[in-house]
């Protein structure tokens, strides 16, 4: 391990993680693939990390310096109980990741509230986002999917495998999915706040404005993928999208709220035909 500028690098085979030290807190960081290609961030939804994409990683790695963020509160993070969690903070904290990693150009690709993260690193920092890629993203409060499984008590926490299983049910198109063990793992590396506080920020972002109006004001090429069989966000509501001037609509058919997850090759194909024509080359 070694030390520079106040950000700690460990490198293996594959990944190079790092823990870059913010104001607020310690943001951790994985990046992947050729660093001299073009940039692509991959950004987690709630209640996840980063190993939300280790599946999906290794079919982008061809054509692009992949970069993961866990978001303040999440993951390998740190889980303050002081600064705002809310939307815009997280955004501004990822442009301060990717300046510190030295990317003056990305691609920014998110996973269902990672999706709104997205939008609010491009409203922020227009210069440093070349287009986006939502994933199961809902474009409002009126297209979310009341859950059936009753939310986790604070008396609960840290809950057991069982009752986190019960709680991210929905997240995926079939009863009995089999959720990686190392993503339960991470749920428990929350705290009680951070999961409240950081599903709460999303809620209050979309109901402050829908995406589509964020996104249409920004004139960013846009990208979306929806699981067709989606549980927690209508996947009719991918249409409302459709008045952002030139955006890509890609349903999936057969696949829930976690396409990364549940069909990772599909999800990477559309991906990737997407930045083909969007990447940013320095």
């Amino acid at each position: 391990m070694t030390v520079s500028d106040g950000n700690r690098h460990v490198e293996d085979e594959k990944t190079a993680s790092s823990t870059l030290s913010l104001d607020d807190g310690d943001i951790h960081v994985c990046q992947d693939g050729p660093r001299h290609a073009p940039a692509l961030l991959l950004i987690h939804g709630s209640a996840s990390s980063t190993r939300s994409w280790d599946s999906l990683v290794p079919l982008l790695t061809g054509s692009h310096r992949v970069i993961r963020i866990d978001l303040l509160g999440h993951g390998r993070s740190a889980k303050p109980a002081g600064p705002s969690y809310a939307l815009p903070d997280q955004g501004r904290r990822v442009g301060v990741a990717l300046d510190r990693l030295g990317v003056e150009r990305a691609i920014v690709a998110g996973h269902s509230s990672g999706g709104a993260v997205a939008t609010a690193v491009a409203e922020q920092r227009p210069d440093l986002v070349t287009a986006l890629a939502l994933i199961n993203t809902g474009p409002g409060m009126d297209a979310f999917i009341a859950p059936e499984s009753a939310a986790i008590a604070p008396s609960q926490w840290p809950p057991d495998d069982e009752r986190i299983r019960r709680f991210a049910s929905s997240g995926f198109s079939r009863a009995g999915y089999e959720i990686p063990q190392e993503l339960l793992d991470e749920v428990r590396l929350m705290t009680y706040h951070t999961l409240t506080a950081t599903m709460g920020a999303t809620r209050d972002y979309l109901e402050r404005q829908a995406l589509p109006d964020r996104l249409k004001a920004l004139g960013k090429p846009l990208l979306v993928i929806f699981g067709e069989d989606d549980r927690r966000w209508r996947s009719s509501s991918a249409a409302d999208y459709r008045t952002v001037p030139g955006a890509k609509i890609e349903m999936l058919p057969g696949l829930g709220h976690s396409p990364i997850l549940e069909d990772p090759p599909r999800t990477a194909a559309s991906l990737l035909a997407f930045t083909a024509i969007h990447s940013a080359r320095d």
